[in-house]
């Protein structure tokens, strides 16, 4: 089995930052991709960002600019900064494996509001 642990959300103001990280644990190696995943209120669950093995990255339209993802082989961890962040970002972020049909994790709630 695979665990997935996210950590890092919270309250932010409009234009401020905040790093998301994921830890994987269980039956898990660095060689499948991973990701960060978000579901506002009303909305289906969207893609924010992919990361391969080699470090080949993937982006929502949306993020493009303002969000870097990046991982941690040897740890198996996975990360995502977010900067200038909008009140469209709130939302509870999910980390992903692709191992398998996929794994997630229990979700992170993220806030952007004054």
């Amino acid at each position: 089995q695979v665990q997935l642990v996210e950590s890092g959300g919270g309250l932010v103001q409009p234009g401020g930052s905040l790093t998301l990280s994921c830890a994987a644990s269980g039956r898990i190696s660095g060689f499948y991709t991973m990701g960060w995943y978000r579901q506002a209120p009303g909305k289906q669950r969207e893609l924010v960002a992919t990361i391969s093995r080699f470090g080949t990255t993937n982006y929502a339209d949306s993020v493009k600019g303002r969000f870097t993802i990046s991982r941690d082989n040897a740890k198996i961890t996975v990360t995502l900064q977010m900067n200038t962040l909008l009140p469209e970002d709130t939302a509870v972020y999910y980390c992903w494996c692709g191992r398998d049909s996929g794994y997630w994790g229990q979700g992170t709630q993220v806030t952007v509001s004054s």
